[in-house]
């Protein structure tokens, strides 16, 4: 299985940007795909997810704001992002697992499959 994120960049706070990972080698089925986050000197975390059932969850930090979503035709996940704050400053991480819920999914800290990460600064 293989994750590529792209999208990553930097913005000034309030503005937008959206992610993209590409899965290959990857079966949809019973899934749970994922975004998560590491900002220096911080852990892990998650931030959205969405599973086979067509379930989100988010993170209380980016509800409102970010959008997770997947299109399986083209074996890609995204991110959109809005109202960027320099809080939001991390390495985002695309992750694919299987037959747990988006709302678990939330809770943890990794997934079995997971990106090489891809850096989002945002400026104040």
């Amino acid at each position: 299985v293989h994750l590529a994120e792209s999208g990553g960049g930097s913005v000034h706070a309030g503005g937008s940007l959206t992610l993209s990972c590409v899965t290959s080698g990857y079966t949809y089925r019973d899934y749970c795909m994922g975004w998560f986050r590491q900002a220096p000197g911080n852990k892990r975390e998650a931030v959205a997810t969405i599973d086979s059932d067509g379930d989100t969850s988010y993170a209380e930090s980016v509800k409102g704001r970010f959008t997770i979503s997947l299109d399986k035709a083209k074996s890609t996940l995204y991110l959109q992002m809005n109202s960027l704050q320099p809080e939001d400053t991390a390495t985002y991480y695309c992750a694919a697992d299987q037959d747990i819920s988006a709302e678990s999914g939330l809770v943890l800290d990794h997934f079995d499959y997971m990106g090489q990460g891809t850096q989002v600064t945002v400026s104040g």
